[in-house]
């Protein structure tokens, strides 16, 4: 009898759309980097010859991560969060400064950012502790201790200071929930989220009232059901102490560069030349598009700078002004298919590790996507989260390449031939 051989499958939409994403992220790059200086394509002095660089050292990662064995990453989860979080320490007594935030290491000119790559090793840990033969997510004590592994990169991201980073880790609610987090969860942190909004809108006496008449419409429609009122009224006390508590976080906790943008998203500011200068101009540049946008290094907000670090996490209106909405819907039409597919396998899984990891990888791309386009487009304040595969930077490619290409290797190895 023939011994039996395993061969692995690899998911080549994914991978497709991959390069798409990847290729339209650096010819996007190239356009809103070119200057008179550049002496052609594989001009490696230009920021687009960088980015071509990572592009190449990225395909070297991928055949790396695709050829270690897949079961290596559910056995050394923990081991690798744990020096994740080391190098995340680690900035605090060598990490370069930039922008005000600690968030590199430089090595010899070339800056590494670690929370980039700390994604994909959070989401192997939250997998790892997930698929534990006694983690029930419906008890408190599993819930604190998935909160553990979240909030121990999240802080000291927070800490360095990289607020934009640190939001990201909002995303493992949603594997977290898949996987038997209740509901009420999410629930109240989309109402806390626009509790917090509507006070800085309206004021704190407003949405109180608001609060008072909400409840009350409620128990009136529940009273057959008699309702216990000690409960509606603990309720209601909670939102108003929030309420009135919001003007204290906004104006203690954030940065003025923080509070600055919430207000000018909120029209409580106009400065089309200070703080909210990178998003009108994003603004006008998406505008200028129309359908079919100007063309390929014809665009006049691209070509005359009027975005600051365009090729970063602004490239998104370069999209928009070169190739107008069309183009735009293709952008956004392959991260929903790329997202969707990462769904669609994540469930296929024949281990519970695979599910979650998938889904982890979902939900950090798609909040991604989500938020960087609700900023480019005026959307939400501007936090500094880039485009995935297509913002320039070598640490935020590898990262997302790890955290892609470790799901396409785990969604592989569920297929054997004999």
């Amino acid at each position: 009898m023939a011994a039996s051989k395993t061969y692995v499958r690899f998911d080549w939409l994914m991978i497709f759309i991959y390069i798409a994403l990847v290729f339209m992220g650096w010819i996007n790059i190239y356009s809103a980097s070119l200057s008179d200086a550049a002496k052609g394509f594989f001009d490696f002095d230009q920021i687009y010859g960088k980015q071509m660089i990572w592009i190449g050292l990225s395909i070297v990662i991928i055949i790396f991560v695709l050829a270690i064995e897949s079961k290596f990453y559910e056995r050394f989860a923990s081991v690798i969060y744990i020096i994740s979080l080391v190098s995340l320490v680690g900035l605090f007594i060598f990490g370069k400064t930039i922008a005000g935030s600690t968030s590199w290491y430089d090595f010899g000119g070339v800056s590494i950012q670690p929370s980039e790559f700390v994604k994909a090793t959070t989401a192997l840990a939250l997998a790892k502790y997930v698929s534990d033969i006694q983690t029930n997510m419906k008890d408190l004590k599993n819930q604190i201790g998935a909160l553990i592994i979240l909030a121990l990169p999240a802080i000291l991201i927070i800490l360095q200071p990289d607020p934009g980073s640190a939001l990201i880790y909002a995303a493992f609610v949603f594997p977290l929930y898949r996987e038997g987090l209740h509901g009420v969860y999410l629930l109240l942190a989309l109402f806390a989220v626009m509790l917090f909004v509507s006070t800085l809108a309206f004021g704190a006496v407003w949405v109180a009232i608001g609060v008072v008449i909400l409840a009350g419409v409620l128990f009136f429609r529940n009273r057959k059901k008699r309702p216990n009122i000690l409960k509606y009224v603990l309720i209601v006390i909670g939102c108003i102490a929030f309420a009135f508590s919001v003007s204290y976080i906004f104006n203690n906790v954030f940065k003025q560069h923080h509070r600055d943008r919430f207000n000018i998203v909120l029209g409580k500011e106009v400065d089309a030349r200070g703080i909210g200068y990178n998003t009108n101009q994003s603004e006008i540049a998406i505008s200028n598009g129309g359908w079919l946008g100007k063309g390929w290094t014809q665009g006049t907000q691209t070509k005359g700078n009027f975005v600051p670090e365009q090729h970063t996490d602004y490239i998104f209106s370069t999209v928009g002004e070169e190739w107008g909405f069309l183009g735009s819907m293709i952008v956004v039409l392959l991260f929903v298919a790329l997202i969707t597919r990462i769904i669609f396998k994540a469930e296929k899984q024949k281990s519970q590790f695979g599910r979650v990891y998938g889904y982890s990888v979902a939900a950090i791309l798609f909040l991604h996507f989500f938020v960087n386009i609700g900023m480019v487009t005026g959307i939400f304040p501007t936090v500094g989260i880039p485009l995935p595969f297509f913002s320039y930077g070598g640490s935020a490619l590898w990262g997302f390449t790890i955290l892609l290409f470790i799901f396409v290797k785990l969604d592989g190895a569920n297929y054997h031939y004999a």
